[in-house]
């Protein structure tokens, strides 16, 4: 009896010496072992993408929703505290802080994302439209106001979505960007490889008048 007891342990002791001598060491650094290949993180955040407005317009805009000539809107400068756009009695357009001029605005699509941008005043028969002006001697460009003709080059605006925190828009034409200037007030710059400075919200204010 105590002899079978004994070869039974001698047996199993022997095989658990040939079990440990089959076992592989994987830890990292260990003679004849590989270390375990890392696991992906997955729960990584991606790099945010900084917002505010974009050098260059996009390439491909949809036209705002609305803007189809027959909506108008006032136009408020992003950053502005209490003024308002406004095609003045002056001819110029600027920003006000009264209900002087013409300060409703019928974006009128041309196609080729270029549109006449028509002003009215809420006692006005008929509108006129944005045009750029130049008044020389070294002048900054500027709005001003003339008859409708959506054959002049200088009436064709375009209206681009500005890409930052609150729907916004920048409006050119070719190629000058419409900007607040401390100095001059608003004028159209080219801007080179310079962020715009200046985008503008739409507010709607109803359908447009009939005679648009």
């Amino acid at each position: 009896m105590v002899m079978k007891r004994w070869l039974a342990g001698a047996g199993l002791l022997a095989l658990t010496g040939a079990l440990a001598a089959c076992a592989v060491d994987t830890r990292p650094g260990a003679d004849g072992g590989q270390a375990a290949p890392a696991q992906r993180d997955t729960t990584a955040v991606a790099d945010s993408v900084p917002v505010g407005l974009s050098a260059t317009p996009p390439t491909a805009t949809r036209a705002p929703r609305g803007f189809t000539g027959t909506r108008q809107y006032t136009i408020v400068r992003v950053g502005a505290f209490e003024s308002g756009l406004s095609l003045t009695d002056s001819g110029r357009l600027a920003e006000v802080d009264d209900d002087q001029g013409r300060q409703l605005f019928v974006p009128t699509p041309l196609g080729g994302q270029k549109y006449l941008v028509k002003s009215y005043s809420r006692a006005s028969a008929g509108p006129l439209c944005w045009r750029v002006h130049n008044p020389g001697n070294s002048k900054p460009l500027e709005v001003r106001a003339a008859t409708c003709n959506a054959d002049d080059p200088r009436q064709q605006f375009e209206i681009f979505a500005a890409t930052g925190t609150t729907p916004s828009y920048l409006i050119s034409n070719a190629g000058a960007f419409l900007r607040d200037s401390a100095r001059s007030g608003l004028i159209l710059e080219e801007l080179g490889d310079a962020p715009p400075t200046s985008s503008f919200r739409f507010n709607d204010n109803g359908p447009a008048p009939a005679a648009r």
